[in-house]
């Protein structure tokens, strides 16, 4: 059986690793790591440095791509004040995700996708919806899923645990660490 080539979006080691193991069966994976939202810079570091790690450790592909907080800034300044699961959270994913579409058609991929359904703070449902309009978009399978069912979310920080990932306490977006 030939396996699709996967594009996955990833925003952190603990959120990949869970879904990287149960998706390694049945693709070819490679983890794209483009959080032009997580803020401050160190931060940042951190997750990439940690999600480094975990690629190397399973002999999984990463690819990182720019960092260029300036135009995430740009596009949510008039959502400063959103609350968690707002009109910023939907601006911030459609950015990332069509990224993530726009590099798995130029590179040809066979499908893509985005470990943020794991995540009891985001919406799978506005996430799917945002993939599925960019799927039409680049004309690339995507991955519909909430990963965050069937215990996803507690399996994803167990094995954190195991790794010894460092475990951020917020999304990334310096607006969502304010409000915490």
């Amino acid at each position: 059986m030939n396996k699709e080539k996967l594009l996955l979006h990833s925003c952190c080691a603990p959120c990949a690793a869970y879904i990287a193991g149960k998706l390694a069966k049945d693709f070819i994976l490679t983890l794209f790591f483009y959080n032009p939202n997580i803020q401050p810079k160190y931060e940042y570091t951190r997750r990439l440095s940690e999600i480094k790690r975990f690629a190397k450790a399973k002999g999984i592909g990463l690819i990182e791509a720019e960092y260029d907080a300036p135009d995430w800034f740009n596009r949510t300044v008039d959502h400063a004040a959103d609350p968690e699961k707002g009109g910023r959270c939907g601006i911030c994913f459609s950015k990332r995700l069509e990224k993530t579409a726009r590099f798995a058609k130029e590179n040809n991929f066979d499908i893509w996708g985005t470990t943020l359904t794991i995540s009891p703070h985001k919406s799978a449902s506005v996430i799917n919806c945002i993939g599925k309009n960019l799927e039409d978009e680049y004309n690339i399978a995507f991955l519909e899923s909430d990963f965050k069912k069937q215990d996803g979310f507690k399996k994803s920080m167990e094995i954190a645990r195991v790794y010894d990932f460092y475990r951020q306490d917020y999304c990334g977006c310096l607006y969502s660490q304010i409000r915490k």
